[in-house]
């Protein structure tokens, strides 16, 4: 267990500027799943663990990189599960966006300096596999900034890879996706 990615979780959550009580109640049930569970960021954890993931951006280009998740079937953010060499939540998704995105030079969209989430969203999963029971993924979402004209280099994470401009996602999508992009696309306008 890593009680550093632990300590910056709950400091994520707890330093986070929230501005919807909808939000608010979330991140409230995030922080009571953290102190009750100390192996709470972990996909072992179950039936709910924090993941981290992160909507990238080309800001100049107005667009999203969406990936076609091989296992749910839907156009989604990058993310997935925390790692033991993650430092923290933020580093996670970080990771998770490079990876998945094959982009090198991300940036998390910071606040004073430091990368913070911008949405939460709880939702149901089997990330222990199709036969595997039901369990609740705690995503803590950030937007990461592409370098303009960025390309994507798919990898194994995703059946497709695709960039779309923020009025024109692809189907299938969920509204959450939908929520996440307009909130990106409000939070890095220029």
């Amino acid at each position: 267990m890593s009680t550093t990615l632990h300590a910056d979780a709950v400091r994520a959550l707890t330093d986070w500027t929230v501005a919807d009580a909808g939000q608010d109640l979330l991140r409230q049930d995030y922080l009571a799943h953290l102190a009750a569970h100390p192996e709470g960021l972990w996909r072992s954890n179950l039936p709910a663990h924090i993941t981290a993931s992160a909507l990238v951006v080309d800001p100049a280009a107005g667009r999203v990189l969406l990936t076609l998740h091989p296992k749910v079937g839907l156009w989604l953010q990058m993310g997935g599960h925390c790692e033991p060499g993650d430092a923290t939540l933020a580093a996670a998704a970080l990771r998770e966006a490079t990876e998945e995105s094959g982009i090198a030079g991300l940036e998390l969209l910071a606040v004073d300096g430091a990368p913070v989430p911008v949405k939460l969203d709880r939702h149901t999963v089997r990330c222990t596999g199709k036969t595997g029971p039901e369990n609740t993924h705690l995503d803590v979402q950030y937007v990461a900034l592409a370098p303009a004209g960025a390309e994507a280099l798919i990898s194994e994470e995703s059946l497709e890879l695709g960039w779309f401009a923020f009025d024109a996602l692809p189907e299938p999508t969920d509204d959450a996706v939908r929520e996440l992009v307009e909130l990106a696309r409000k939070l890095t306008e220029r």
